[in-house]
C-alpha cells in the first residue's frame, strides 16, 4: 500500500458554524472554541468575516493572538475594503491565512453580483493579488462552484493560481452536488487547470440534501487535499460537512481512503458538547460519532453480540472518540484536586475562579444525588463556560400546582443595582406560572420560541438540562441551565436568555 497522505483539516466552525440560526458567540465563547480546535489537532481555524461586524474583527484578532500551533484564517470578498479588514486584523499572527471569495456561478453572477463573466474574473484576480500583498498563504473560493459552468470555472481558477493563490477551495455552496458528480469534478480540475498541482485543492460541502459528508469524502479520494468542516456538522440552513464524521470515516475506513489526519480522536466529543454549550445548538441524539445513541444498543441482538464481542456492532470504540462509558466515582466527600482532575480528563480548561464555583456546584449536586456522572461534571463545567451577565438573579422561588390547583409562582429576584424585587402570577402550569413572574419583575416582552428538557444521565434524581429559544425584537435568544430540579433549571435557562438581552441593551447604548 502506498505511503498514507495527510488530509488538512479546515474547521470554519467560528465563521460558517456560527451562521447557524439562532447561534451567536461572543469574543470569549470563540476563543473558547477555537482553544478546543487547537486541542483537537486542526490544521486551520477560520475565525470570523471580519468586515462584517467589529465583533468579528475582535474576535479574528483574539484567535490569532491568543491560540497557537494552528493556521487562523479570515474571510473576505473579492473586495479592496474586505481584505484590507482581514489583513488588519491578522496583522502580527505569525501564521495566518486569508480567504476570498466571490460568486461564479450564473445564478450568482446575474442575481446577486450583478456583473458579467470578465467582471467577475477581473474581481478575483485582483482579489487573490491584494490579499497576496498581505501574506503568501492565500486561498481563494469560487462560491456556488458546483453550478458554474465548466469552463469558466477552470477559467477562475488559473487566474487565481496566476494571481497567487496556495488554496483552491471548491464550495458546494448549496449542497447541490452528488458524491459521484463532485468526484468527477474534482478529478476534471486536477486534470485540466493549469497550474493546479502547485496549489491544494480544498473542498466546502453544505448539507441540504443531506450529502455533505458523502461528497467530502468523494472529494476526498479524488485528490482532495483539504476539506472545511464544522464541529457538529454547523452552518447556513441544514448545515455544513461534520467535522467529526469525516475525521472518523477516514480513520475507521483508512482501508479504503489511505488517509491521515492529525485529529485528536479522543477530544471529539468533549469539543462537541463544549460547542453545543456556547451555541445552544443541541447535537441530535442519533448524530453519528458525537450523539448520545450513536454507542446505544437497545435490541437483544445487538447487546447479545456487544457484550460477546464489541465489533459485533461497534465500527468504532466509544473511547476513540472521548466517549465516557463509566460512571464518575465521585461523591460529596470527594475533594478539590480529585475534582479538578476530572474535569480536566474531559477535555475541559476552566480559569481558578471559574473552577472554584464549578468545585462548589459539583459539592451541592452530591448533596442532592447519590451517583454522579461524568455528563454531570460536563454540564457544571459547561456552565461555567457559557458567559451570561446577570442583570437580574434569582434569590429564591416557589411553585404551586397539581389536580384542581391553579398554577402559581413567587419568585424573589435581585437586580444588578442591588435591589430586590418579589412577584407571584398564574400560569398553565409551574413553568409558565414562573415564566409569567419573571416577565412581570424583568419587564421582559417577548415569546417563548422553542423549549427543551431533557436527563443528562439515567435515574430518579438525574440532573435536567433546560434549553431554550425566545424571540424578542425579531432576534433568536439562547438560554441554558441544568438542575435536579426541572423547575429551577427552567427558570434559570429562561433568566440566561433574558439577561443576554438586557446584556446588548448595554452594549448598544454604550455605542
Amino acid at each position: 500500500m502506498p505511503k498514507e497522505e495527510k488530509v488538512i483539516i479546515f474547521d470554519t466552525t467560528l465563521r460558517d458554524g456560527e451562521q447557524t440560526p439562532g447561534a451567536n458567540l461572543n469574543t470569549r465563547e470563540k476563543l473558547e472554541i477555537a482553544r478546543a480546535l487547537a486541542l483537537l489537532g486542526v490544521d486551520v481555524i477560520e475565525a470570523g468575516f471580519p468586515f462584517t461586524s467589529p465583533g468579528d474583527f475582535e474576535a479574528v484578532r483574539t484567535v490569532g493572538q491568543e491560540v497557537k500551533g494552528v493556521t487562523i484564517c479570515a474571510l473576505a470578498r473579492s473586495l479592496s475594503q474586505d481584505i484590507d479588514c482581514a489583513a488588519e486584523a491578522l496583522e502580527g499572527i505569525e501564521d495566518a491565512r486569508i480567504h476570498v471569495f466571490i460568486g461564479t456561478s450564473p445564478i450568482h453572477r446575474k442575481h446577486q453580483l450583478r456583473k458579467s463573466k470578465s467582471q467577475v474574473l477581473k474581481m478575483a484576480r485582483d482579489g487573490v493579488k491584494r490579499a497576496r500583498g498581505f501574506t503568501s498563504n492565500v486561498q481563494f473560493s469560487p462560491m456556488d462552484a458546483t453550478r458554474t459552468e465548466g469552463p469558466f470555472l477552470i477559467e477562475v481558477l488559473e487566474a487565481a493560481i496566476e494571481a497567487g493563490a496556495t488554496t483552491l477551495n471548491i464550495p458546494d455552496t448549496v449542497g447541490y452536488a452528488m458524491p459521484e458528480s463532485f468526484r468527477e469534478l474534482i478529478t476534471r480540475l486536477r486534470e485540466e487547470v493549469e497550474g493546479i498541482e502547485k496549489t491544494v485543492i480544498s473542498v466546502h460541502c453544505h448539507n441540504d440534501l443531506g450529502l455533505a459528508v458523502a461528497n467530502s469524502l468523494a472529494a476526498i479520494k479524488a485528490g482532495a487535499g483539504q476539506v472545511e468542516c464544522t464541529i457538529n456538522g454547523l452552518g447556513e440552513r441544514a448545515g455544513n460537512a461534520s467535522l467529526e464524521e469525516i475525521v472518523m470515516a477516514l480513520a475507521t475506513r483508512k482501508d479504503f481512503f489511505n488517509k491521515i489526519t492529525r485529529i485528536r480522536t479522543q477530544r471529539l466529543y468533549p469539543t462537541s458538547r463544549l460547542v453545543s454549550a456556547l451555541t445552544g445548538i443541541l447535537v441530535q441524539r442519533n448524530k453519528a460519532v458525537v450523539g448520545e445513541n450513536a454507542f446505544a444498543h437497545e435490541s437483544g441482538i445487538h447487546q447479545d453480540g456487544v457484550l460477546k464481542e464489541p465489533t459485533t456492532f461497534e465500527i468504532m470504540k466509544p473511547e476513540d472518540v472521548g466517549l465516557v462509558k463509566s460512571k464518575l466515582v465521585l461523591g460529596k466527600l470527594s475533594g478539590r484536586h480529585a475534582f479538578i482532575a476530572r474535569v480536566k480528563e474531559l477535555g475541559y480548561e476552566l480559569d481558578e475562579e471559574a473552577l472554584e464555583h464549578a468545585f462548589n456546584q459539583f459539592k451541592a449536586l452530591a448533596d442532592k444525588k447519590k451517583d454522579i456522572y461524568d455528563e454531570d461534571i460536563a454540564a457544571i463545567v459547561e456552565e461555567e463556560l457559557v458567559e451570561v451577565p446577570e442583570v437580574f438573579a434569582i434569590e429564591s422561588f416557589h411553585t404551586t400546582s397539581g389536580t384542581g390547583t391553579i398554577p402559581t409562582a413567587t419568585v424573589r429576584m435581585r437586580i444588578a443595582d442591588g435591589s430586590v424585587v418579589q412577584d407571584a402570577a398564574c400560569g398553565d402550569g409551574p413553568v409558565d406560572a414562573i415564566y409569567k413572574t419573571i416577565d412581570r419583575i424583568t419587564g421582559f416582552k417577548g415569546d417563548l420560541a422553542d423549549y427543551h428538557i431533557r436527563a443528562i444521565t439515567g435515574g430518579k434524581d438525574a440532573m435536567g438540562e433546560v434549553t431554550l429559544e425566545v424571540r424578542h425584537q425579531g432576534k433568536i435568544v439562547h438560554g441554558r441551565a441544568t438542575s435536579t430540579d426541572i423547575i429551577d433549571a427552567s427558570a434559570k435557562a429562561y433568566l440566561a436568555a433574558i439577561n443576554r438581552i438586557e446584556a446588548a441593551k448595554e452594549r448598544a447604548k454604550s455605542r
